[in-house]
């Protein structure tokens, strides 16, 4: 795989399984990724928000990535989301994400402290200089409250040849003009809110860091090929059956959301991490009934 085309198709931004005493699960993390490589996705992303990161210690992230590594045998990359409280950290992550045998990272700003572009820059900077691996900028001001605009990202395009690549999740499909304008097709573009991707391809981006893959990997395949070789009106009525799980993934409990419906479609267990809980109450109750009438109507693929 050409180091472009590998920010190419969907990439699931697999989530961490635990067990009943809150360990990972690493038998159904590597069978769970083999599935969804089976499925036509084209690369695992661990480690990102929905990877639940923030509450995974630095060991259990290399254990992560040790298994996925062993389990896709090569035939598809792994590419971590390297997200930190220091920028020493990342860095550090970031070379052991390397040496473990990972194809390319996904490079977040740090969690917790948001503050200006030339501090953010500065951490940016030091993850993508760390390996010759080739990079993602991963811009989420929602999630992270930094907002890399696309001046920024040319900027940083123009001084490191790894950076390949933006997953953009600032919800605003007019970054994707913003981005190509300044660069043409310098970067390859990614989207990175399941409820925006038929938009996102239509406004040129390649490939799809998904959330709902995670259920449903064929349906997201199916879609996000018709999305590109057909545009919207391909892509409208499996779009339209879709979307109300894919609005799942940009609620705060987009975790805890997308976690329930792998174990309502028998693709993994509901089982978050402290402080996060299973969702309860009338938030349970709704996305319950969204669910099932999602199983119910499920389309052919």
């Amino acid at each position: 795989m050409s180091n472009a085309s590998m920010w190419h198709g969907v990439l699931p931004a697999i989530t961490t399984p635990f067990t009943a005493d809150d360990q990972v699960d690493h038998a159904f993390l590597a069978s769970h990724a083999k599935q969804l490589i089976d499925a036509g996705c084209r690369g695992i992303v661990p480690l990102g928000s929905l990877g639940e990161a923030a509450t995974l210690s630095f060991e259990e992230k290399l254990d992560i990535l040790r298994t996925l590594v062993k389990a896709l045998e090569g035939r598809a990359p792994v590419i971590p989301g390297i997200a930190a409280l220091s920028t020493r950290e990342a860095v550090k992550l970031a070379k052991e994400a390397k040496a473990l045998g990972c194809g390319g990272l996904m490079v977040l700003p740090p969690y917790v402290y948001s503050t200006d572009w030339r501090e953010m820059g500065a951490h940016v900077r030091a993850v993508i200089r760390a390996t010759d691996l080739p990079c993602m900028l991963y811009n989420n001001p929602v999630a992270y409250k930094t907002d890399f605009t696309p001046v920024q990202i040319a900027e940083l395009a123009g001084e490191f040849s790894n950076l390949q690549a933006v997953k953009e999740s600032s919800a605003d499909v007019r970054r994707f003009a913003g981005i190509r304008a300044l660069l043409g097709d310098r970067l390859q573009l990614l989207v990175g809110m399941d409820d925006a991707i038929v938009e996102g391809v239509a406004m040129g981006a390649v490939g799809w860091i998904a959330g709902l893959v995670n259920a449903y990997p064929k349906e997201s395949v199916k879609l996000f090929e018709l999305a590109r070789d057909g545009g919207p009106k391909a892509a409208e009525s499996l779009y339209q059956w879709f979307l109300p799980l894919l609005r799942l993934d940009t609620v705060p409990t987009f975790v805890q959301l997308i976690k329930l419906v792998q174990e309502k479609v028998g693709l993994g267990s509901e089982r978050v991490r402290a402080p996060r809980l299973p969702v309860a109450g009338a938030e349970r109750e709704l996305a319950l009934k969204i669910i099932d009438h999602a199983i119910a109507h499920k389309p052919t693929v």
